[in-house]
């Protein structure tokens, strides 16, 4: 069972040449809760997320995942964090079934077959189970990169934004899913513009800034969303 943190950032600086994009954030994240990063586009969420996962050197402070300094480069540390950036990232020549269940198989899920069928049905993909991802929708394209982060195992999800291109009705699934995720032990740390899914899935929230980045309990953190200048 996991003890450690899932993540521990303490004072943590993330830029790009040395050169930080924002105040240095400290946070803790248990296993079984969930943290939310929010601020204005550009306030440097989406930065911060990859130095979480290895993809970005920090520019100054401590960080910890899963209780080791981050190594994108170590099997154990990818085996264990999973993760759905601002990004579409998928095999090309493969189907959306495919897709999802090389996923589930290389990350050695007993069964991927069955499970990549609930995912299909859930996220609405069962209809395109046998087309290209290239096909798809914006909207689909999301539901699909979504639906392979949960197709695999991990103790640490890690998500930007992903309320993007999805309905209300899929909003509410995932903040189900999210919900479950930390009920089971699992950790989650998202990037989120939506009030309603950080006030159903989140335990606290950072607040990212230029001057300061503060942790804000959740119905401060939805305040603050909703006090951003319209997109």
């Amino acid at each position: 069972m996991l003890t450690d943190p899932a993540v521990r950032a303490d004072s943590l600086l993330v830029g790009y040449g040395g050169e930080p994009v924002c105040a240095s954030v400290t946070f803790t994240l248990e296993p079984g809760r969930a943290m939310a990063l929010v601020g204005p586009n550009g306030s440097g969420k989406s930065t911060v997320l990859r130095a979480v996962l290895g993809l970005l050197e920090p520019a100054g402070g401590a960080l910890e995942v899963l209780g080791s300094e981050v190594d994108e480069r170590d099997g154990a540390f990818r085996a264990q964090v999973a993760s759905v950036l601002d990004d579409d990232a998928w095999f090309p020549a493969l189907t959306v079934a495919e897709h999802l269940v090389l996923t589930a198989s290389g990350h050695g899920v007993p069964e991927p077959l069955a499970v990549v069928d609930g995912l299909l049905a859930d996220f609405g993909l069962a209809g395109h189970r046998d087309v290209l991802p290239a096909t798809l929708s914006s909207g689909q394209r999301r539901r699909l990169l979504l639906a392979a982060g949960f197709a695999r195992p991990r103790r640490l999800l890690v998500l930007d934004e992903p309320e993007q291109r999805l309905d209300q009705r899929m909003r509410a699934a995932l903040a189900a899913r999210l919900q479950a995720e930390t009920a089971a032990g699992g950790a989650v740390l998202l990037a989120t513009h939506d009030p309603e899914l950080l006030a159903a899935v989140a335990d606290a929230a950072v607040l990212v800034g230029d001057d300061r980045s503060v942790v804000l309990d959740v119905p401060d953190a939805v305040h603050a969303i909703r006090a951003e200048p319209t997109r």
